[in-house]
């Protein structure tokens, strides 16, 4: 529990620490109504399933959607002008038909059951980009975990220029291992905004008002956080391409209301948050050829850190080592495989049994297994390594994902 004696320690003055704050309070929409209507999952989610989304729009038709104010990646195309015009007049016609309320100068305090029945716990607020990085080595408070896909960033842009609102999806996570911030909060009494079912068996979602003194003691405790871990907050758990491509258009604009992306902070430590690894199967190649390869390599680099890998393809598997001054088995395997594009597939893949079944499955093939990353080993590894490759670790199931809820006028 959070004693008053812990909130003393944090001896400094509120006005002057304002200043650096990079995650602070906003000016929050929700609907007026039929919230369970309105919400809809992470646009990059159940990008195969035609399906799912079918019956998202089956549901939510005749009501006022978020579904109308988002592109699913699974209808994404070359050209995406015309949907992308329909979204921005569906933005303006929404706040001219008054269909949102709004929370002036607040954070919400979310309680979202997932769909196994952990309860995750987060905070809304938004986000100062100024101090958001996603190049390799940067030292922002706020950094990206994986290294950003340039080419992925100019669709997203395009979706949020010209935008009346946005929606986030995007998820920062925290180093409190002792829980302070969300302790707090969990001992507060807060009025309710929402409370409600989500879509499709996703769990439910309920938000509360954080304002005033209450919300100012949250700052004080994350600014204690930043400052235990070198003067880095937050590291992106989910939607760096959609963050990136807001800090882009921050870049190119200098504007003042293009500054802020509107976020959810999570907890690292929070029992709903799990690593898993995504293994690596490469094909058209050489099995032995490419092992023997990745141990020259790694002999003639060297380094402090010993890794292990399970090597898998049709005629059995060989275990190896190598060392490396990756932190992480997936960096020094990912900084190998970038030196061999050419005529290689590499393909990246949830779970062991899926990974041996098709690096198994045609003589061309090799599948890379090894220890993924525990949650605990992620910003010490940003510190050490920068971003990390992408795809080093997925967060949650699909239905765990964030929904889209909150909004906020750009």
């Amino acid at each position: 529990m959070l004693r008053t004696t812990v909130l003393r320690e944090l001896n400094f003055r509120f006005t002057d620490m304002k200043k650096e704050l990079c995650f602070t309070t906003a000016d929050i929409l929700l609907p007026k109504e039929n919230e369970d209507r309105f919400a809809v999952i992470a646009c990059d989610q159940f990008t195969s399933e035609p399906e799912y989304w079918e019956s998202a729009k089956e549901y939510t038709n005749g009501y006022p959607s978020a579904l109308d104010l988002i592109l699913p990646e699974i209808y994404l195309k070359d050209d995406n002008t015309e949907y992308i015009n329909r979204i921005n007049a569906n933005m303006r016609k929404y706040l001219n038909d008054g269909v949102f309320r709004e929370v002036k100068d607040s954070f919400i305090y979310t309680r979202r059951v997932q769909s196994d029945g952990i309860v995750r716990t987060g905070i809304i607020g938004k986000i100062d980009l100024k101090e958001y990085t996603y190049t390799v080595g940067g030292v922002g408070k706020i950094r990206s975990t994986e290294k950003t896909v340039l080419e992925r960033i100019p669709p997203r842009a395009q979706i949020r220029r010209g935008a009346a609102l946005e929606l986030p999806h995007i998820m920062l996570l925290f180093d409190d291992k002792e829980n302070s911030v969300m302790n707090f909060l969990e001992e507060k009494t807060l009025e309710k905004l929402y409370d409600f079912n989500l879509f499709g068996n996703a769990g439910s979602v309920s938000g509360y008002k954080v304002q005033g003194e209450t919300a100012d003691t949250v700052s004080k405790l994350l600014f204690d956080i930043e400052k235990k871990n070198g003067n880095l907050l937050f590291c992106v758990g989910d939607g760096n391409h959609s963050l990136a491509a807001a800090k882009s258009i921050y870049e190119k604009s200098g504007r003042e209301q293009d500054r802020y992306a509107l976020v959810e902070i999570v907890n690292i430590h929070s029992p709903a948050i799990n690593f898993e690894p995504i293994y690596r199967v490469l094909f058209g190649v050489n099995a032995d050829s490419v092992i023997n390869e990745f141990l020259s390599y790694s002999a003639e680099k060297g380094g402090k850190y010993t890794h292990k890998f399970k090597c898998i393809f049709s005629g059995g598997e060989r275990e190896i080592k190598i060392n490396s001054d990756y932190t992480l088995p997936v960096a020094a395997l990912q900084d190998f495989l970038d030196t061999k594009k050419s005529g290689i597939k590499i393909d990246y893949i949830h779970g062991i049994e899926s990974t041996e079944r098709i690096a198994r499955s045609a003589d061309s093939t090799l599948g890379f297994i090894f220890d993924g990353m525990k949650k605990e080993e992620l910003f010490r590894a940003v510190i050490k390594d920068g971003c990390l490759p992408r795809k080093t670790f997925s967060m949650g199931h699909a239905l765990d994902k964030r929904f889209y809820l909150e909004a906020r006028r750009l």
